[in-house]
């Protein structure tokens, strides 16, 4: 097997050479709207500081904003009032940006002017690398196989559709992150409220990159919450307790943006189609029907259900319930959205796929095999019979 890993590991480095080659030759002036948008938060982070989540376009005095759009042949580039991604307060004092601060921020961390080719060129070679140890983690031929087709893919997918959003680059690498400490949370993971812990303070922190993000936390709410109701023990409080507390702190960047420039921290800039009432619009189905993001999600069902088929481990049970939860809420969101884009569903698909590709390889470890797993929810068989006590 070792001769296999090897050829698998050259060939995700060929698959990243290729892409940083391609992401060298990008430009920040490609004419997407919210690309002015996430530049423009990162030039107020590094003009201002930590008062960079102000983007009142009050603010807009050295002409940064009128450039960007001028160099994508923006129609009204002279009157910022009317820039895209711009929104005025309910009050009507000022008009400011809609989208979270995160994306913004990261890009801050590199020098104006060269901030996307550096983020996306991170990212790739961080992907890379859970690819990299999904492959020589691996102990059984199937799932090496699955660790060196879905580790290909996800390098490949850095590019289409990663690159449709600068909020991807970041969003695609905490989902790695989300999954990778979900995965050792059911596999016999001992310090279970510390890992508890950093998946929370992931989840609230992915919101800050796309504000949508918060939907990925409807399934681990949904777990844990059942958890207490059907164990009613110390336990399972204090697991969804410190999820809950972990997710609040990696959501105070989002309630900071919010409470800067709307007044209310639970108060978005958002408005129109994104706020719209959910429904359900055949167009909008029938494009995820036939876009990418759809296989993805029936791979994704198909090995959630296999892994409950054929799991020994109650954790990894308790992980497809999680993860089937997490996928159903999430779909139900997109399929109700008035709006549809060709990444809208990647973060759920990755994060579930990244998931089961963990759970799978750790749980079919020596260690994992010869470990005990006490979990603190119910067991898959509870979770279907039994009632509160």
């Amino acid at each position: 097997m070792r001769a296999v890993k090897v050829f698998f590991s050259i060939l995700f480095l060929a698959i990243l050479a290729s892409n940083v080659r391609s992401i060298s030759h990008w430009t920040e002036s490609r004419g997407v709207y919210d690309d002015i948008c996430y530049l423009r938060q990162a030039h107020l982070f590094q003009r201002f500081g930590w008062q960079g989540f102000d983007t009142s376009l009050a603010r807009e005095t050295d002409g940064y904003l009128v450039g960007k759009l001028r160099s994508i042949s923006y129609p009204n580039w002279s009157d910022t009032t009317r820039a895209p991604c711009h929104t005025e307060t309910a009050d009507g004092r000022k008009s400011v940006m809609t989208p979270p601060p995160g994306t913004g921020f990261v890009l801050a961390l590199f020098p104006e002017g060269f901030q996307v080719v550096p983020l996306y060129a991170l990212a790739n070679v961080i992907i890379a690398a859970f690819a990299l140890y999904g492959v020589w983690r691996a102990r059984e031929s199937a799932s090496l196989a699955l660790a060196a087709v879905f580790g290909a893919l996800s390098i490949y997918f850095m590019i289409n559709p990663t690159k449709a959003s600068y909020s991807m680059a970041p969003t695609m690498v905490v989902c790695a992150l989300i999954a990778l400490f979900t995965a050792r949370l059911f596999v016999g993971e001992s310090r279970r409220l510390l890992v508890i812990a950093v998946i929370g303070v992931l989840l609230g922190l992915s919101a800050s990159f796309r504000i949508a993000n918060v939907v990925l936390t409807a399934g681990y709410f949904l777990f844990f919450g059942l958890s207490f109701l059907i164990r009613r023990n110390r336990e399972s409080f204090v697991s969804g307790l410190a999820l809950g507390l972990a997710f609040l702190v990696g959501l105070l960047p989002v309630l900071a943006a919010n409470l800067v420039n709307s007044g209310n921290p639970l108060v978005s800039a958002y408005g129109g189609q994104d706020t719209a009432a959910p429904h359900l619009d055949p167009a909008v189905l029938r494009a995820y029907l036939s876009d990418t993001q759809f296989p993805l999600v029936v791979i994704a069902c198909a090995w959630t259900a296999l892994l409950w088929r054929f799991a020994t481990q109650a954790g990894v049970r308790q992980l497809t319930l999680l993860v089937a939860g997490n996928l159903a809420l999430n779909l139900a969101f997109f399929a109700t959205h008035p709006v549809f884009t060709q990444y809208y569903v990647i973060p759920i698909a990755m994060l579930s796929l990244w998931t089961l590709l963990f759970a799978t390889i750790l749980s079919r470890s020596p260690a994992a095999s010869s470990a005990r797993y006490e979990p603190d929810g119910p067991q898959p068989a509870e979770m279907l019979s039994r009632s509160p006590r």
